[in-house]
């Protein structure tokens, strides 16, 4: 997965957000057009839970934020994207590092953009799954992303990396 600087500074300013930093987790790379993300989750002392294995809300907190981000991404400010919902499934303990690769195509962005000319508001589903180094899956997430058209008297959103 090839970066570009502007990718670069935007998982940098990502890694270091307070927010995302907390769960432990890490973007590792996000593609140049803002179709894909790679996430590591280590096993460390702030992710491991009193069983040794990793704490199902680092699961989450480290897979939750990037769909929405990179959507809003394409999508533009005259959009709001929100996370709305996730559905888990923990299949096995995290006993290792985790990994997580976030895609999406950019035919889902042309069915989105287009639905959202004739809707004023959708809401689409996303799977992804966290697994070891050797592919075991230890968690699958359904995630729920909520977009809509802003109204005219609503302020823009602050300016992401808009490919």
């Amino acid at each position: 997965m090839t970066e570009s600087w502007k990718t670069r500074m935007l998982r940098w300013r990502f890694n270091w957000y307070p927010a995302f930093r907390r769960t432990g987790a890490r973007i590792v790379a996000i593609s140049a057009d803002m179709l894909a993300a790679r996430i590591r989750l280590p096993l460390n002392r702030a992710t491991r839970n009193v069983h040794g294995t990793i704490y199902g809300g680092a699961m989450y907190g480290a897979i939750d934020p990037l769909h929405a981000i990179m959507i809003a991404a394409h999508l533009g400010p005259d959009f709001h994207v929100w996370m709305k919902s996730a559905t888990i499934e923990f299949r096995r303990p995290g006993r290792a590092d985790l990994f997580a690769d976030v895609r999406l195509s950019q035919e889902e962005i042309d069915e989105i953009r287009t639905a959202l000319t004739t809707e004023s508001k959708i809401d689409r589903q996303f799977p992804v799954s966290l697994a070891d180094a050797s592919g075991e899956v230890a968690a699958s997430f359904v995630l729920t992303v909520h977009m809509r058209r802003r109204q005219p008297h609503e302020p823009k959103m602050h300016r992401v990396v808009y490919t």
